[in-house]
């Protein structure tokens, strides 16, 4: 059994999981803190499962793949769109006051 991709496949239902409490959490009060974590998730989701599809946990996964190097891109996104996140959060926060 090939635990790495089957540790992938756990992430990424739980990531999908993730993004349909933030959607539902968005849709109840439409603040765009739950949207850019619904976002994200989905994001992390779609990333682990291209992962599987792709093929980078097959037996030659402790090679360095350049062509593959590109998906990783996809989780920075999401890290970036967290952040993004939770400055905006914080910014508008502060004009409530």
């Amino acid at each position: 059994m090939n635990y790495a991709a089957f540790f992938s496949g756990v992430f990424m239902a739980t990531f999908a999981a993730s993004g349909l409490f933030f959607l539902k959490f968005w849709r109840a009060s439409r603040d765009r803190f739950f949207l850019y974590f619904c976002i994200a998730c989905f994001l992390l989701a779609g990333e682990r499962l291209i992962l599987l599809f792709v093929g980078v946990h097959g037996p030659q996964s402790s090679l360095i793949n350049i062509e593959k190097s590109w998906l990783y891109l996809i989780r920075l996104f999401a890290f970036i769109m967290i952040s993004w996140a939770v400055i905006d959060k914080n910014r508008t926060a502060g004009r409530k006051w």
